[in-house]
């Protein structure tokens, strides 16, 4: 299990709050979850400050250190995404750590697939030469990343999202010839900065949209610092609701989402037998 963050806006927007001061802000849920779980096998910020994505990681915990929270502090961004992990394949390492990063493209994962090691040879069966040799780590995070590359370099034309969808049905149905019964958790973030993709299957996943620059309850000011040239719009989505007076939604599970160019989301279910939309 692990614990992930993404935000999408049409302005840049300060994102320290929903890292570290929020009630249950992400370094609160490293500490220990609503399941009373700890997320201290490393950590990873990432946003788009000139159009390319920067990355901070560490393998240590976010709540150990000021590291964190001076990471989190430096974000001005319209897109970020963050994770802290839990580690269930591979080691705590920096190969190991979210988010993955290739070219434009961020990703991050809260799940596990099973029986990874024969699903492992499925996967790179499918993906192409090049992403193959840039998997660098052990995690079946990594290969996912590396095999949804793979499928939309092959076909840029398709909707991201379709995408996502075709690559995590293939997925499902690979661990269903291995072992019918073993659940898949499937929950995604994919970005490149201009688009963001993701998908609920098997944990939990929250969403809260703003139509308005708001004074934050937490500090007490506005995330956007400067003049808007539009009607601000943002979406959160979290693994577990940052705040706690705030109308934070469950996303669907068996789903996949996209943010549309206005800021709102749309989903989609996965064409999946219904027994394999569980949540743990």
């Amino acid at each position: 299990m692990c614990r992930l963050y993404a935000f999408k806006s049409n302005e840049q927007t300060k994102v320290e709050c929903a890292l570290v001061y929020a009630q249950n802000a992400l370094m609160e849920q490293s500490r220990g979850d609503e399941q009373g779980m700890v997320h201290g096998h490393g950590w990873g910020v990432a946003g788009y400050p000139n159009g390319v994505p920067y990355v901070e990681k560490n393998t240590w915990a976010a709540y150990h250190g000021e590291h964190f929270k001076k990471t989190a502090a430096r974000v001005y961004a319209k897109t970020v995404v963050a994770h802290v992990r839990r580690a269930t394949v591979g080691p705590a390492k920096p190969e190991n750590t979210h988010p993955f990063v290739h070219g434009h493209w961020l990703f991050a994962h809260n799940g596990t697939i099973p029986n990874f090691e024969q699903v492992r040879e499925r996967l790179l069966e499918a993906t192409s030469s090049l992403h193959r040799n840039e998997i660098h780590g052990d995690t079946d995070s990594e290969h996912i990343f590396r095999y949804l590359l793979s499928l939309w370099s092959h076909e840029p034309q398709i909707n991201l999202r379709e995408t996502l969808r075709y690559g995590l049905e293939q997925i499902i149905s690979w661990c269903g010839e291995i072992d019918a019964q073993a659940p898949v958790s499937l929950n995604i973030i994919l970005t490149d900065g201009e688009q963001m993709v993701g998908s609920r299957l098997g944990r939990t996943l929250w969403s809260l949209e703003r139509d308005h620059i708001f004074e934050c309850e937490i500090c007490g000011k506005s995330h956007v610092h400067h003049d808007p040239k539009q009607p601000y719009r943002a979406v959160e989505i979290a693994s577990e609701p940052i705040t706690h007076n705030e109308e934070w939604l469950q996303v669907p599970n068996g789903t996949v989402f996209g943010v549309d160019p206005d800021m709102r989301l749309h989903f989609e279910p996965l064409d999946i037998a219904p027994e394999k939309v569980k949540t743990s």
